[in-house]
């Protein structure tokens, strides 16, 4: 099972330049080292994923602007004719968002099914910042 996540604050809810990401994960004996990254921390490498989940997010529409993001890893049923018993990876978001009317509200992927994504990249995105490097 794994218990990591990476939240991602936007302090300023439509300014998807301005974030601060924290993965949250135990490393060897219960240790998790406190780690925050900005946008302009975010390796090269990674940058692509990250704006995939910025694509997401924009995608939500005007009425609702999100200020937080949680990313977990999940694991879905994909069998193959080579391997029929073959599990899958996918990036779950669930984001919380406001409104001008100052509404509060939780989306999932049950609102948007984009909030699941089995891309590689964003397996690998998740996985870098959520183990110890």
């Amino acid at each position: 099972m794994n218990n990591a996540e990476i939240q991602i604050q936007f302090p300023k809810p439509g300014n998807w330049q301005e974030f601060i990401l924290t993965p949250i994960y135990h490393a060897a004996g219960g240790y998790r080292p406190p780690a925050r990254y900005t946008a302009d921390e975010i390796p090269a490498e990674q940058a692509p994923a990250m704006q995939a989940v910025v694509a997401a997010l924009v995608g939500m529409g005007e009425d609702w602007q999100a200020v937080q993001v949680w990313a977990r890893l999940t694991k879905f049923y994909a069998p193959e004719m080579e391997n029929p018993m073959r599990e899958g990876e996918a990036v779950e978001l669930t984001v919380e968002a406001v409104n001008a009317q100052g509404g509060r509200r939780m989306f999932t992927s049950r609102d948007y099914p984009e909030f699941t994504t089995a891309s590689p990249a964003a397996v690998e995105f998740f996985k870098f910042f959520t183990t110890n490097q």
